[in-house]
């Protein structure tokens, strides 16, 4: 299907939103008012814009306050009307999105409405121009989808129909069903976002917190199979109010939205796209770092061994069990510290994976191979963070552990843990784009958003994970002060014995992250434990937490550069990350960075 944007989604000038559009592969837009009339360029030059381009201008937007008025106000409701008309002709723009009135001026009468938006109509006829009628969630009397229709089919205008917002539809809670009583012909244009669902005031909901479909709470797909049984033919377009994206840098909104807009259509059966390749587990972490001796240290502590190095390139393999850690200590900026910086999954099929990347807008990254090595694909997350796709042990494809040479003397790893989950903290603009990004390209599915207390603000985090849980990946983002432990990510180890495994931790001349009394205090009130168990707990900083899945336990190590691992004892019910104990480990892991 057509695809279109709004340019209210996206950052920056006119000309720099039109052109994020069109690389990201949109084929229209809908001009939102402001943003010409804040352009240089005059109506035409922005037609000719549009066309160099290869996009069509698809919607004139907004017209407000217009109808179910006293006829003086509608006398002059029209002389604006017909400049504007005017405007549109030179911009070659046929759609004009009239939204419902919030005027105080504006009476609870529909005949009235329907009267004079046909008197409209009849204008914009002049000018070959149709107008879509769009309930506002928050219009003064017409505020539902179905309301506007009934008096967009009262008016009986040819050049009259309406203009379907899933926000407006979603957010209200209106059933889309009724959207098939529509004819497809009198539905003159489709805007499509998502959103949270929080407890706000739905006017701040609509113009701050849109975002695209897949991103929130909506159920967006079944809307859009709705009206497309309606038999609505025009375009899929996207009109997101989002403070984030407007700030965001526009190229990576555009393809971002292109993506989610993909999806879409995949999701009803109108676009055909490589089909997902879940991981199926996770093969390694990359730390990268320009000094490798304080990572050697902290992965000794943990009972890594160093059992191979890569045959071309500085790069270490250490195992501990089933996890696996490669140091890289190619030419990194010193700056940068140490860092996570790619992470190898296994896929039954790591071509299809790849194919399927593409189609969603993140292409396959281009390798430096030496003739020997593995040929392995790898695409970028949004936070930069490379992802391997490895073939699985069933595969007959080479695997990337014959580009490494066992070290000779090397003692058998020690056994006993593997990595439960992945957290990686998204630059503030990336967060919806990741979560996105992840189940769309990776066919991960994503759990519940929930907010971390950080002394310095709020974090929000979202989880992504397989069906088994053998791929688990933390996404959080953050509003606090800049330094290493906002953008620290971290691995976490699975241990049948947190405690066994914090206590040859430290005896090996590990740090862990010390955790206050208050808050051992606190689990007193709230849990009962065995004699000597919480005691126990308080000397190695082991946090806890409990739900109906069972208990989860787990401590920190202290961050070297921006990576920490973090030892986890889950319960197999359990399915958390111990969000609960987040505001406690953030605040101590604060407190030790102002303590160096």
């Amino acid at each position: 299907m057509r695809t279109a944007i709004a340019t209210v989604s996206l950052s920056g000038s006119l000309t720099e939103k039109l052109t994020a559009a069109a690389r990201a592969g949109f084929g229209g837009v809908e001009i939102f008012e402001n943003d010409l009339l804040a352009s240089p360029l005059t109506p035409e030059e922005i037609r000719t814009r549009c066309a160099d381009l290869g996009l069509s201008i698809d919607l004139y937007q907004p017209m407000r306050d217009i109808e179910a008025v006293p006829e003086e106000v509608f006398t002059r409701n029209l002389r604006r009307a017909r400049h504007k008309f005017e405007l549109m002709e030179r911009l070659g723009a046929d759609t004009v999105l009239v939204c419902s009135s919030v005027s105080p001026l504006a009476l609870d009468d529909d005949a009235l409405a329907a009267g004079q938006l046909a008197q409209l109509a009849d204008l914009a006829q002049e000018f070959g121009i149709l107008v879509a009628y769009e309930a506002l969630a928050w219009g003064r009397y017409v505020n539902t989808y179905d309301h506007a229709w009934r008096i967009v089919e009262a008016a009986g205008h040819p050049a009259l129909g309406t203009c379907l917002d899933s926000f407006h539809i979603l957010s209200r809670g209106s059933d889309p069903r009724g959207i098939e009583d529509i004819p497809g012909e009198k539905i003159f244009f489709l805007q499509l976002a998502d959103a949270p669902l929080p407890a706000m005031d739905v006017l701040q909901w609509s113009r701050h917190h849109r975002c695209f479909p897949g991103q929130g709470g909506f159920d967006v797909t079944r809307l859009l199979r709705h009206v497309l049984k309606a038999g609505y033919q025009g375009p899929l377009s996207l009109e997101v109010f989002n403070d984030v994206f407007r700030q965001a840098d526009a190229g990576s909104t555009a393809v971002d939205a292109h993506r989610s807009l993909l999806l879409l259509q995949e999701a009803v059966g109108a676009a055909e796209l490589p089909p997902p390749v879940v991981p199926t587990g996770v093969a390694f972490a990359e730390l990268r770092t320009p000094d490798a001796e304080p990572v050697t240290a902290l992965l000794t502590a943990l009972g890594f061994t160093r059992t191979a190095r890569h045959r071309g390139k500085p790069v270490d393999l250490w195992e501990r069990g089933e996890a696996r850690i490669l140091v890289n200590t190619a030419a990194t900026d010193r700056r940068d510290g140490t860092r996570l910086a790619a992470i190898g999954l296994g896929s039954p099929d790591p071509a299809a994976a790849a194919r399927r990347a593409e189609a969603l807008h993140a292409p396959v990254l281009p390798r430096l191979r030496a003739p020997g090595d593995a040929p392995l694909d790898a695409v970028a997350a949004p936070d930069g963070t490379e992802l391997f796709l490895l073939a699985t042990k069933d595969s007959q494809l080479p695997g990337w552990r014959g580009d490494f040479a066992d070290l000779p003397d090397a003692p058998a790893p020690a056994p006993g843990t593997r990595i439960d989950h992945l957290a990686l903290t998204q630059p503030w603009h990336h967060f919806d784009e990741a979560t996105l990004f992840h189940r769309s390209v990776l066919g991960l599915g994503a759990q519940e958003s929930v907010d971390l207390a950080d002394p310095y603000g709020l974090r929000r985090s979202r989880a992504v994970t397989n069906a088994d849980g053998s791929v688990r990946i933390a996404l959080t983002v953050g509003a606090a002060p800049a330094d290493e432990t906002v953008h620290a990510a971290h691995i976490a180890l699975a241990t049948d014995d947190v405690v066994a495994a914090a206590r040859a931790f430290r005896a090996a001349g590990g740090r862990l992250l010390p955790v206050p009394a208050n808050y051992y205090d606190d689990l007193a009130a709230r849990f009962d434990f065995a004699e000597g168990e919480l005691e126990t707990y308080q000397d190695l900083g082991i946090l806890y937490d409990r739900d109906a899945g069972g208990a989860f336990r787990h401590c920190y190590t202290e961050t070297v550069g921006r990576v920490f691992f973090e030892l986890v004892q889950r319960d197999p019910g359990h399915l958390g990350y111990g969000a609960a104990n987040a505001p406690v480990r953030l605040a101590a892991q604060h407190a030790g960075r102002l303590l160096r």
